[in-house]
């Protein structure tokens, strides 16, 4: 918990609250009156996914990926690994994927790809936090919560070595 002490509040709950119901509003007006098979990418986006879901009024159903690229470090490998696939067929289907922040890009080019080559109806990315700073493949962000510096976050789902996810805030650990 030395860590925690360390950190600081980057986005507030009511201002999350706030943004998810914007974004949920929006993909409803996009998919009205269709099925919509929504994806989350394990293990980050499970808070923003389940709030966002909350506020879906469409017909959906509710999968799960897991993509790995940072392990226990603040700084992403640069090799992705799928460890968790999507346990249905999206070919012909409206997707949409969950993710909780865009940093390098990397590991979502080969989330995207990997659907995209299952040819859905459409693909389109929610991310809770882009760090446009740190990209470099480009990426297309459909429903984005919030720009942020280059800082590392934890809470709302994101972890450092698996700790702090349930903070129900995303905060920054100050660099020392």
């Amino acid at each position: 918990m030395e860590l925690l002490k360390k950190s600081k509040v980057l986005v507030d709950e009511a201002t999350l609250d706030k943004k998810v119901s914007e974004l949920a509003e929006q993909i409803n007006r996009d998919f009205s009156g269709e099925k919509l098979i929504v994806v989350g990418v394990l293990k980050g986006a499970f808070m923003f996914m389940s709030d966002l879901l909350k506020k879906i009024n469409l017909d959906t159903e509710v999968y799960f990926l897991k993509a790995e690229s940072y392990g226990k470090s603040t700084e992403s490998s640069g090799t992705v690994r799928i460890t968790k696939d999507v346990e249905c067929d999206i070919f012909g289907q409206n997707v949409l994927l969950v993710e909780d922040i865009i940093d390098s890009g990397f590991t979502m080019r080969e989330v995207f790809k990997l659907l995209s080559e299952r040819q859905p109806k459409t693909l389109k990315l929610a991310s809770c936090l882009s760090k446009p700073s740190r990209r470099e493949c480009e990426i297309d962000i459909d429903y984005l919560g919030f720009e942020i510096p280059d800082k590392f976050v934890i809470g709302y789902g994101l972890d450092y070595a698996e700790k702090y996810r349930n903070l129900p805030y995303l905060g920054y650990i100050e660099a020392e």
